[in-house]
C-alpha cells in the first residue's frame, strides 16, 4: 500500500501545490500580500475539512452494523471513483487555462473587497484534491492494519509534492506537467477501477447488489458452494485463486494496492473494472494525444503559455 499512496500523495499535493504557487505568486506580484494570510487559512480550512472527512470515515463505522458498514463503504467507494474521474478529466482540460483562471478569480475577489473573496478561492483551490486524496485512500485501505502504511506513503508523497512545488516556484526545478499529468492520471484511472471493484464487492455482501452472497448466487451441484468461472456468471464468483495467492500474502497484497486485483473476484467485479478501464483510458489516451496537435495549430500561443507559466511561475 506504501507506493500507491505515496503516489496518490504525490500527485494531488502537487496539483494543490502549484495551484497555491500560482496564487501566492500572482498576489506577490500585485503588491497585495497583505491579503496572504486569508490565502493561508482558506489552505488551512482545506486541509482541516480533508482531515475531519478522514476520521468520520475511519472512526464513525465502529458503531454501525456490518451491513450498514458495507453499504457505506461501497457508497463512498463509488463516491470516490466518480470524484477521480471527475478530476483526472478536469485536470486535462483546465491545466492548460489554469493560471490565467486563478489570476483571473484573485483580479475579481480583490476589486470587489471581499474579505472572504481570496479565504474562498484559497479553500476551493485546496478541498478538491484534499477530499479526493482523502475519499480514495480510505476506499483503498478500511482494513485498519494496512492504514498506517498508506498513510506513511501519503505523507511521504505529500512531502515530496512539497519540495517539487517550492522548486518549481523558485525557478530551480523544471518539471513537463503534461507528461507528468498524463503518467500520473493513467495510474489513477487503475487505482480507481480497483476502488470501483472494492466498493461493488462491499454492495453485494451488503446484499445490495446480486452477488455471492445473495439468494442470486448460482450454486454448483457438485459441490454445493457458489459457482466458480464461467458457469457463474453473471452472479457468481469470476475466480478464486486463493490457495495460489493467499489474501494478506505478498504478491496478493502488491497486486490489490496496484490493480485492483484480490485473490477471488465476483463478476460483476471483474466487469466493472474492465469496463472502467477500457472506456475511461480509452477517452483519457484519445484527449491527451490530441493535445500535441492542437498546441503545434494555429490556437498553440494559448495552450502553450499557461503550462509554461506554471513551470516557471507557479
Amino acid at each position: 500500500m506504501f507506493l500507491p499512496s505515496l503516489l496518490i500523495g504525490l500527485r494531488e499535493g502537487l496539483e494543490a501545490a502549484l495551484v497555491v504557487g500560482i496564487l501566492v505568486a500572482y498576489i506577490s506580484r500585485l503588491g497585495r500580500r497583505d491579503v496572504l494570510p486569508r490565502l493561508w487559512v482558506g489552505v488551512g480550512l482545506a486541509v482541516a475539512l480533508s482531515l475531519a472527512i478522514g476520521a468520520v470515515l475511519t472512526f464513525g463505522a465502529y458503531m454501525l452494523t456490518f451491513q450498514a458498514v458495507e453499504i457505506i463503504g461501497g457508497t463512498m467507494s463509488l463516491l470516490a471513483v466518480g470524484l477521480v474521474t471527475w478530476m483526472i478529466f478536469w485536470m486535462q482540460r483546465a491545466a492548460r487555462t489554469l493560471k490565467k483562471t486563478l489570476e483571473g478569480d484573485i483580479d475579481r475577489a480583490l476589486a470587489a473587497g471581499s474579505l472572504w473573496g481570496v479565504v474562498i478561492i484559497g479553500f476551493v483551490s485546496v478541498a478538491r484534491e484534499g477530499i479526493e486524496t482523502t475519499l480514495i485512500l480510505w476506499a483503498m485501505v478500511q482494513d485498519f492494519a494496512e492504514a498506517p502504511i498508506a498513510l506513511l506513503g501519503a505523507l511521504v508523497g505529500l512531502l515530496i509534492a512539497v519540495v517539487l512545488g517550492w522548486g518549481i516556484a523558485k525557478g530551480m526545478l523544471r518539471l513537463d506537467l503534461r507528461i507528468f499529468f498524463t503518467w500520473t492520471g493513467a495510474f489513477l484511472i487503475i487505482v480507481a477501477a480497483g476502488v470501483l471493484a472494492y466498493g461493488i464487492h462491499d454492495l453485494q455482501e451488503a446484499a445490495v447488489l446480486p452477488g455471492p452472497f445473495s439468494p442470486a448466487a448460482p450454486i454448483d451441484p457438485v459441490t454445493g458452494a457458489v459457482a466458480v468461472g464461467w458457469g457463474a456468471f453473471p452472479f457468481g464468483w469470476a475466480f478464486d485463486v486463493s490457495t495460489s495467492f493467499p489474501p494478506g500474502s505478498i504478491v496478493a497484497t502488491l497486486l490489490q494496492a496496484t490493480v485492483g486485483f484480490t485473490p477471488a473476484m465476483t463478476w460483476l467485479q471483474v466487469v466493472a473494472w474492465a469496463l472502467y478501464v477500457v472506456v475511461v483510458g480509452a477517452v483519457f489516451l484519445s484527449r491527451s494525444r490530441r493535445r500535441p496537435t492542437r498546441t503545434s495549430s494555429s490556437t498553440s500561443p494559448s495552450t502553450e503559455t499557461p503550462v509554461t507559466a506554471q513551470q516557471g511561475a507557479a
